[in-house]
């Protein structure tokens, strides 16, 4: 089964979620005209998008129509699909990753899919012929070293770690020296996804990124913040808090293959301007891809 083909089938429910609202709206009314726009905006709403950026997508749409004179139910549907896909180009969605070691920073809090996304991240790179040692820097959650091992020896990539409760910070220091040493091509680096309080965390955040900066400022870094679909809306405020800290160069979307919710992505990706590099639809550690606007929009409107 192609990539393709695996995210139409995991889009099936956001699909008939969205595709079916828009179907029936094209069914009720014959002519294109500002009742049919406020329908389709409640569509958009309604279908996890979220308010502000459902408005912005119709404005446009309402634009286009006047402006290359549409008068047909296909040609307002081509015209949301191709508003759709813009909304979603934002960016460079490719790892830019030009250095060696180049640094994956990965953020996100608990139970968003942080510790599958870093094992399928490193397994794709991996495959790619990189050289990847991943960072354990996640030493607060009980188990979290483990269950990253667990995805290290999956992806046959080396891990760096400390015992339980160490010092996160002192974890990527270690790593860094290891990945220069051992001749590394990318460095991936976990992070602690809750501590006792949001401040404690965005300052263990930060001190990482000082450790980062000072050992290889030249390094490229991106960083990357893993988000759950099923959370919804939920998921466009975790990136505003995150990006007070940290400047996050992408998102890595899980979990989009059990949820109705995936319409979320467009306000994700529009509320904050920042790219989705990666998307997960299933359990296996070959299901992660590289994001593309086009594929998605053509999986949840046919």
């Amino acid at each position: 089964m192609s990539f393709f083909d695996k995210l139409k089938n995991g889009l099936g429910k956001t699909k008939t979620s969205i595709n079916e609202k828009i179907n029936n709206v094209f069914s009720v009314f014959r002519k294109v005209d500002e009742e049919m726009l406020e329908q389709l905006e409640e569509v958009l709403v309604t279908s996890d998008i979220g308010i502000t950026t459902s408005v912005e997508m119709i404005n446009k749409l309402r634009n286009k129509i006047k402006k290359e004179k549409i008068e047909d139910e296909e040609g307002v549907r081509k015209a949301l699909k191709e508003i759709m896909i813009e909304t979603l180009e934002i960016g460079d969605d490719q790892l830019i990753l030009n250095t060696k070691p180049s640094i994956i920073l990965v953020v996100g809090v608990n139970g968003v899919g942080k510790t599958t996304s870093i094992g399928k991240i490193a397994n794709k790179l991996r495959k790619e012929g990189k050289k990847v040692i991943i960072a354990a820097a996640d030493t607060f959650r009980a188990a979290a070293v483990e269950q990253l091992e667990i995805w290290a020896n999956k992806a046959d990539c080396l891990i760096e770690k400390k015992p339980e409760g160490s010092d996160p910070a002192s974890v990527i220091f270690d790593a860094i020296k290891r990945a220069k040493n051992e001749n590394a091509d990318v460095l991936i680096c976990d992070t602690a996804g809750r501590l006792h309080n949001k401040k404690y965390l965005m300052d263990e955040l930060s001190k990482i990124n000082k450790v980062i900066d000072r050992e290889i400022p030249e390094a490229s870094k991106e960083v990357l913040i893993v988000l759950d679909a099923e959370t919804g809306q939920n998921a466009i405020s975790q990136v505003k808090a995150f990006k007070e800290t940290t400047n996050i160069t992408g998102i890595v979307l899980t979990k989009l293959d059990g949820t109705a919710k995936g319409g979320v992505v467009f306000g994700i990706v529009s509320e904050n301007m920042i790219p989705i590099k990666f998307i997960g639809v299933g359990e296996s550690i070959d299901d992660m891809e590289l994001f593309n606007p086009n594929d998605f929009v053509n999986a949840i409107i046919s």
